[in-house]
């Protein structure tokens, strides 16, 4: 399962300052027209980092929009973007519904068309309304993750890709988006999280992704936690608090290393 639908984002391990910071809904446009959904939460300082949050299957579901408020409250502007304008209109999960038929959607979806919508919303972090970020990071989930790892080469001027528990290895020959695929069009260094009790996505995927980053000499960080499942972040957290903990500061380190001070 991609996600525990009553978990909440875990909070960022850093002192002081509130758990979240004010939020808002947004509406976007793409490249081709599509209009679409996002949640914008701006830091209290302007012009820090940014960062683009690419959910799991569900799209712009109440977790991202709350995990969107807790970056911001560590200092990083987000926005969380909803991959089905083109399919099921302008909406949010919490909108939508539990019974929103996601998965017809994610189907629907393409790689051309998430990386328009990543375009589209990397333009409005850098925006005054999203916080004036100048250098701007991609965050993805699980499908989210994957897409997140692709961005890399899609011509955004990424300082950095962030991606947890995204399927790195090809599905089958069929399979043409596997970053393991893509790596050599990448521009940016890799940030990589994954469970290491995730039966989809093996200790050889990861380390195979490693050799062709390294062999390209993309700068990267893949990092395992033992024991932890696909999805631990999206869980109740407090069961896989440590790997959640050292996940947020890797994060942030990667931005701040990246992206300059937050």
């Amino acid at each position: 399962m991609c996600y525990d639908s009553k978990a909440r984002p875990p909070l960022p391990p850093i002192s002081g300052g509130a758990d979240r910071a004010e939020g808002q809904e947004v509406e976007l446009v793409a490249a081709d027209g599509t209009r679409f959904a996002a949640y914008t939460a701006v830091a209290a300082a302007p012009g820090g980092p940014g960062i683009v949050i690419l959910p799991d299957v569900r799209g712009l579901h109440p977790f991202y929009q709350e995990l969107a408020e807790r970056f911001a409250a560590a200092g990083v502007n987000a926005t969380a973007f909803d991959y089905f304008g083109r399919t099921a209109g302008v909406g949010s999960g919490e909108a939508r519904g539990d019974d929103f038929d996601y998965m017809s959607h994610v189907e629907r979806t393409t790689p051309d068309g998430i990386a328009q919508d990543v375009a589209a919303t990397v333009t409005h972090v850098r925006s005054p309304g999203g916080g004036e970020s100048s250098a701007v990071f991609t965050v993805g989930f699980c499908f989210g993750g994957r897409n997140s790892f692709n961005q890399a080469a899609r011509g955004h001027g990424l300082a950095g890709v962030i991606g947890f528990y995204g399927r790195v290895a090809q599905r089958d020959r069929q399979d043409m988006n596997a970053p393991v695929l893509l790596a050599p069009g990448f521009e940016c260094p890799v940030l990589g999280l994954f469970g290491g009790a995730d039966e989809g996505i093996t200790k050889e995927h990861i380390e195979a992704f490693r050799r062709v980053l390294d062999g390209l000499g993309v700068a990267n960080e893949l990092v395992t936690y033992e024991g932890a499942p696909h999805s631990f972040f999206d869980r109740a957290f407090d069961q896989y608090r440590d790997a959640c903990d050292d996940a947020w500061r890797r994060i942030l380190a990667f931005i701040e290393r990246l992206g300059g001070e937050r």
